[in-house]
């Protein structure tokens, strides 16, 4: 249950229709509460008073232009997430529709329209069927100061779009909620773990017999979140299943989500155990740490593409790489045996490891960048910089990744048409960092 809510949540949050929605109805509901206030409100400096035809020119002058910005706003917002996309990797683009100044600036603008939509309804002359003309001054005046503030809000949202393509502010971005993921989803840093535990280290696939029962997918998608604690309430007392899935793999229909032993036959088991693995459109961070080391090294890879070839970016990407896998090294794995109340056993045998990460963060970045020697140099720097931060922690499977990287980078060199004195530089920073 919990898992659901976090997904939700985080559909919220990646949501563009939420934050403006609640300023919509907040704005109908200011509008009444205004008119209430209006009709309590007497001698009122004649300074702040208006004519009907003015209280209305004013009304229908602000909720125009207060649309003309929100129009503004998305176009600029289509503009930032199609730049972004073609610039850096469209997989940063996610990341944007969470940023939540820019829904504010929507919700604001929007939420003054709707203001000024029910308060210019309540305006009337003497010829509307009322003794004497309705000109709620009071409100009026915020509906003036709400324009000002959507005028201003406008602005300062251009600004704010126009440093958030910086290349350098979606890398922290990305690094920042890769790091709020990995604190929330893997345990706190160990310094003293013990070396044979299979929770630390990944051991054991977990086998289930021949006849084990096979629960397939019926829908296909990313798996967006796996509800642990409720695969091992719906599983039968006793029973062990093994899960054939992770967050962050693509789901495809007739595929093994889990296999149980002994076999069950009860189709209300096997739908709540589909029910507790969440499929959705796209991939996301919420249980997939390695998601944020993907979208960095995406970024690396398109700023070394020929049609980019920006190695300015890519020494950036691959520093915030290192930054991410840095804190995961430091931290320990997901448990990949857990046991539920009534006996029941849950093997997850895919669960990310040390060298999964490593090579992710690494292994497509050296490839494109054989031909390189800076970015391999860098490369070398930033794998010496990730074994330094894990040096006093028990992690051989994490040093032994990161060395085999930094080896793979000087072997790719001498196989490369590169120059010999560029060659040796290569090779010297390989001496000088990893070969302690």
């Amino acid at each position: 249950m919990v898992s659901r809510i976090t997904a939700l949540g985080s559909r919220v949050r990646s949501s563009l229709f939420f934050v403006p929605m609640l300023c919509v109805l907040g704005g109908a509901v200011l509008g009444q509460a205004m008119l209430a206030v209006d009709a309590q409100v007497t001698g009122i400096d004649p300074r702040l008073t208006a004519t009907v035809d003015s209280a209305r020119t004013v009304l229908t002058t602000v909720a125009g232009a207060t649309l003309s910005f929100a129009g503004i706003a998305f176009s600029v917002s289509l503009l930032l997430i199609s730049l972004a996309s073609s610039q850096y990797s469209p997989r940063v683009v996610h990341g944007m529709f969470r940023d939540p100044f820019n829904k504010r600036v929507m919700g604001l603008v929007i939420g003054t329209f709707t203001y000024c939509l029910v308060v210019l309804r309540a305006v009337r002359s003497s010829l509307e069927g009322t003794e004497e003309p309705i000109v709620p001054s009071v409100s009026i005046l915020l509906a003036v100061l709400l324009g000002i503030a959507s005028v201003l809000a406008i602005i300062a949202f251009i600004n704010h779009g126009a440093h958030s393509m910086d290349v350098s502010k979606i890398l922290h971005r990305v690094t920042q909620e890769a790091l709020q993921q990995a604190s929330s989803g893997w345990p706190d840093p160990d310094p003293d773990p013990d070396p044979d535990s299979d929770r630390q280290l990944g051991g054991g696939d977990g086998d289930l017999p021949e006849d084990a029962t096979v629960v397939r997918f019926t829908s296909y998608g990313w798996v967006e979140n796996v509800d642990f604690d409720r695969l091992l309430q719906v599983l039968p007392p006793g029973s062990r299943a093994r899960l054939e899935t992770f967050a962050g793999r693509y789901a495809i229909q007739n595929t093994p989500v889990c296999r149980v032993w002994p076999p069950v036959d009860d189709e209300t088991v096997h739908d709540s155990i589909r029910a507790a693995v969440m499929v959705g459109e796209t991939r996301t961070m919420q249980q997939d740490v390695a998601y944020g080391v993907r979208q960095l090294a995406d970024v690396a890879l398109k700023a070394m593409s020929p049609g980019v070839n920006d190695p300015t970016t890519a020494h950036d990407a691959i520093s915030h790489t290192g930054t991410v896998l840095a804190d995961l090294l430091c931290r320990v794995p997901p448990a990949q045996h857990l046991a539920g109340e009534r006996g029941q056993v849950l093997l997850v045998p895919h669960a990310t490891t040390y060298a999964m990460l490593v090579g992710l963060a690494f292994d497509e970045v050296r490839l494109v960048s054989a031909e390189d020697p800076a970015v391999l140099i860098y490369l070398l720097d930033v794998i010496h910089q990730v074994e330094q931060s894990i040096d006093h922690l028990h992690r051989p499977e994490a040093v032994a990744a990161l060395r085999t990287q930094a080896e793979l980078v000087r072997s790719m060199v001498e196989d490369a048409d590169v120059p010999e004195r560029d060659r040796q530089r290569v090779r010297d920073a390989y001496l000088a960092w990893h070969n302690a």
